[in-house]
């Protein structure tokens, strides 16, 4: 019964697992970019974060876009610092399983961004994605900016009487100020990569619905 009710309640921070001071121990380059995981990024480089269920696949979907130059798994959103993959999977460090996208803005937009991360999910399911059930798995967008935020809400907000209108109810994505970005686990980055795990689990796509902001499409 507690497991159950875990897995769709947040934990409060008395109860969120303690975690540890030391950040995850990655590699530094891209498995399939050409580029650093970590930084320092080129100028004009922004930063956007985002929750779409398990990371593996939203991952993919981001680092085939022209104007993104780098990306990486982690877990935001939560209490727990430094969190391994077992505790957020516990339901007790309140983190959700994000993608980090640091992008060009010249050559993409972060509206362009919204579209993928709204058209490549279902983002009215609470605290799951499809089978993948658990407060990890919820649909975030983590802002690093007020401009960004902002631009969030708004394509939700436009974007919400379109998902009403294929009968999916309301949009329970979780809209936030980011606090922390923690790295994942090194074997979690680029999962999907041809050098990696290329036939793996993934269970993003497309939805069906087409989101009224940006242009960008993903490249497979």
């Amino acid at each position: 019964m507690f497991l159950r009710r875990m897995k769709a309640e947040l934990p409060t921070p008395d109860q969120a697992l303690p975690g540890r001071p030391i950040a995850m121990p990655i590699g530094d380059r891209h498995e399939v970019l050409p580029s650093s995981l970590k930084g320092p990024f080129p100028e004009g480089s922004q930063v956007a974060v985002f929750g779409m269920g398990c990371f593996w696949g939203a991952e993919r979907l981001f680092w085939t876009l022209p104007g993104v130059v780098t990306t990486s798994a982690g877990y935001a959103g939560g209490v727990t610092p430094n969190p391994t993959y077992e505790e957020v999977c516990s339901g007790m460090t309140g983190h959700a399983e994000v993608v980090q996208v640091v992008y060009d803005s010249a050559r993409i937009s972060y509206e362009d961004l919204l579209k993928v991360f709204w058209e490549n999910h279902d983002p009215t399911q609470g605290m799951r994605q499809g089978n993948d059930v658990g407060t990890q798995y919820r649909s975030a967008i983590y802002t690093t900016t007020e401009d960004q935020l902002a631009t969030a809400q708004a394509s939700r907000d436009a974007f919400a009487p379109i998902v009403a209108r294929a009968g999916k109810g309301e949009i329970t994505t979780e809209i936030a100020p980011l606090g922390r970005y923690y790295f994942a686990e090194d074997y979690h980055q680029q999962y999907l990569a041809p050098t990696k795990n290329p036939n793996g689990y993934c269970n993003h796509g497309p939805n069906g619905l087409s989101c009224p902001v940006g242009v960008a499409r993903t490249a497979g």
